[in-house]
């Protein structure tokens, strides 16, 4: 049997969407919390000395990390609002 791209294989409902309220609900929230943590890590590296636990090096790797989590949380939100004006 070939697999036909076009036809359902699963219990899956035709018109699954996401939950757009949840979504919205988390991006509002954790934006803030990852920028928060973003700055918290880069100042908190920019103040650290070498001989400290842990060191700058890591905590300016988790500054960038809570950055991307921020930015991707931002797009989220933006994304989530442009389709809720849209889906009404």
């Amino acid at each position: 049997m070939v697999n036909d791209p076009g036809r359902r294989s699963g219990s899956e409902p035709v018109t699954a969407r996401s939950d757009l309220k949840l979504r919205l609900l988390l991006a509002a929230v954790f934006t803030p919390l990852f920028a928060a943590a973003t700055i918290a890590f880069a100042f908190w590296a920019a103040r650290a000395d070498d001989g400290d636990t842990p060191g700058p090096g890591v905590l300016a790797i988790l500054a960038v990390v809570c950055g991307l989590l921020t930015v991707t949380a931002a797009i989220d939100l933006v994304v989530v609002a442009r389709r809720r004006r849209s889906k009404t």
